[in-house]
């Protein structure tokens, strides 16, 4: 069996695991959950709080509302999903791109790398659900010509602020990464700074940018997802989680296909990444984890 498809059968088998783990503590948990202490330490197994996989998949079949022509649930989640990725791609982009610029700056320069390290370290310790809403009011006031800021750019904007983050830490770990004695090599020879960058920095990060870019895509779902909550962007997985979630009491199966949607949402991104992996395997020899 060759190496990607075991990769793909463990990854079916997992899911159907993930399934027979719920549906056994579904069965054999109390319906209080599980109490030490008079702390609840394990969910509880009623069919609001847990339903049944069964009855999700039937309800993701079924329209979303009673309403004459309303649509399958399924395709109302797998729409708002695919919204957000598109969101989430934007913002994984510029994430990417500043991340991959600031590597580079402080690898070329050392008093720039000393600057912006701690930045760059201190930035992710602001909270997203506070920072969301000073982006969309900052957004909202500029003006430039005809140019009008829309909800979903502050969105992407604080998609972008998560996915940074990784790359810009996993490239500046890859440019430093050759060994002294290829350096010097390529000194002797008079190889300038960028030629030097591109022939051997630049491959000897893949192992590094690799895991990153992986931790950025998913860094940036999660915070489209978050950033769609804070803002309250209509139309988004998001927004389709808080509304569905309304209706927990009534109808508890409709609120986890959103959750499913943004599960999607996470598998495609780490799957474009796979296949940008695909293109520099040539380059993948020791991958370094994230």
């Amino acid at each position: 069996m060759s190496r990607r498809v075991r990769s793909v059968v463990l990854g079916i088998a997992g899911v159907f695991l993930i399934a027979v783990i719920w549906e056994l503590y579904k069965w054999l948990a109390p319906d209080t959950g599980v109490i030490l202490a008079g702390v609840t330490v394990l969910p509880r197994t009623t069919d609001i709080a847990m339903p049944h996989i069964s009855d999700m998949i039937a309800r993701a079949l079924e329209p979303v509302t009673r309403a004459p022509g309303s649509p399958p649930l399924w395709v109302v989640a797998l729409a708002a999903a695919a919204f957000s990725l598109g969101i989430a791609a934007v913002g994984w982009t510029i994430g990417v791109t500043v991340g991959f610029g600031m590597a580079v700056l402080m690898q070329r320069l050392r008093t720039a790398q000393s600057a912006l390290l701690p930045w760059v370290v201190l930035s992710q310790t602001v909270p997203l659900i506070a920072l969301a809403p000073l982006v969309r009011r900052w957004g909202a006031q500029l003006e430039i010509g005809t140019f009008h800021w829309q909800d979903w750019m502050s969105v992407a904007v604080i998609a972008s602020y998560l996915a940074f983050f990784p790359v810009s830490i996993g490239a500046l770990r890859g440019f430093s990464s050759p060994d002294a004695a290829h350096l010097d090599l390529m000194r002797s020879y008079g190889v300038g700074w960028w030629r030097t960058f591109i022939t051997l920095r630049l491959p000897a990060s893949v192992p590094y940018l690799l895991p990153a870019l992986r931790l950025a895509a998913i860094n940036a779902v999660v915070g489209t997802v978050v950033a769609e909550v804070s803002i309250g962007l209509r139309g988004g997985i998001g927004r389709s989680i808080v509304e569905f979630a309304a209706s927990g009491s009534s109808d508890p199966a409709k609120q986890w296909s959103p959750i499913f949607g943004a599960i999607l949402m996470g598998l495609a991104a780490a799957g474009v990444v796979a296949l940008i992996g695909v293109l520099l395997r040539r380059y993948r020899r020791g991958e370094v984890k994230a």
